[in-house]
């Protein structure tokens, strides 16, 4: 459209024009906001849908356990769901010993003192602070080694996948018990039910 210069001087059409202008820049930024959010979103949806995953033709699909973890576990991705379900924060953060870390594990004293394991049930819930929320990265299995070896001959396994024992004394000043962990929902680079993850960190809290 072809506006006359004298015609695009008047106060009016001044007016007009400033308010378009406004307008466009108003409608360009949303639209860049958008696409950052966009982009953000989609970056962290990858890295949930991903973690974990092995190959078959060229598309990623999660392991059985991963996925039968984040079933069970994604009604607690707000840590206050987490919470009314009797699940309370145990120690801090906890850090690795050379390198990557584990987070605030959540625990679940009612499901650590059945001895049973129930992937739908894990023992603890594994949070990483992310300024002033936390971001739920993973769980562990947990059952006391000496009431397990007094009904089996061997430690849990769990979907193909055994549990490691953690000898006392240990870190947490507990009797020696099996755990596993299942990074459901961080990538863990070594692997998806190796203890200590390099893509958590405490530094965050």
């Amino acid at each position: 459209m072809h506006i006359s210069p004298n015609y695009a001087k008047t106060p009016r059409v001044k007016s007009l024009l400033q308010t378009f202008n406004l307008l466009r820049v108003a409608l360009l930024c949303s639209l860049a906001a958008a696409a950052t959010l966009y982009a953000a979103d989609d970056t962290v949806a990858k890295d949930n849908e991903d973690a974990h995953s092995h190959h078959d033709g060229g598309h990623p699909l999660p392991s059985r356990l991963v996925e039968l973890v984040r079933d069970a576990t994604r009604q607690y991705i707000d840590v206050n769901a987490a919470t009314a379900a009797n699940y309370k924060p145990f120690l801090g953060c906890i850090s690795g010993p050379d390198h990557g870390a584990m987070g605030i594990h959540y625990v679940n004293g009612d499901y650590v003192a059945d001895n049973e394991i129930d992937v739908a049930k894990p023992e603890a819930l594994i949070y990483e602070p992310m300024g002033d929320a936390l971001r739920l990265v993973g769980v562990e299995f947990i059952v006391d080694q000496a009431t397990w070896l007094k009904h089996h001959d061997g430690p849990p396994v769990l979907e193909g996948q055994s549990f490691q024992l953690v000898g006392s004394p240990n870190r947490y000043n507990l009797l020696p018990f099996f755990e596993l962990h299942v990074w459901a929902w961080r990538q863990n680079p070594n692997g998806a039910y190796v203890d200590w993850n390099t893509r958590v960190t405490c530094e965050g809290k």
